[in-house]
């Protein structure tokens, strides 16, 4: 599982440009199966997503895909963990520490 922190590099009119275009990546990596949660940080100066049911290779690839980092206006922080205990109605992205 991942967490991907967004910060915003560029002034929230930048940002609120590329909104739209960000907004439907996003759907589109739900439909994918791909991301669990997102939404914007308190104060709004970027953002969180869960990611889970892929590799790092992967997520790295979805994030250069992201709006918001062709239009030059996010940097992401990537952490990788292991959900090894989860809310019950997360209990299917519950993962086992490697032996």
């Amino acid at each position: 599982m991942f967490v991907l922190e967004l910060t915003y590099t560029a002034p929230l009119e930048r940002v609120d440009a590329a909104l739209a275009e960000h907004v439907e990546w996003l759907r589109k990596e739900y439909a994918a199966g791909h991301f669990i949660a997102a939404g914007r940080k308190v104060p709004r100066d970027g953002g969180v997503i869960l990611a889970a049911g892929m590799d790092r290779a992967a997520v790295e690839r979805i994030v250069a895909e992201d709006p918001f980092t062709l239009a030059g206006v996010c940097e992401y922080r990537i952490t990788e963990f292991v959900a090894t205990t989860t809310a019950p109605a997360l209990e299917t992205y519950r993962e086992q520490l490697p032996s």
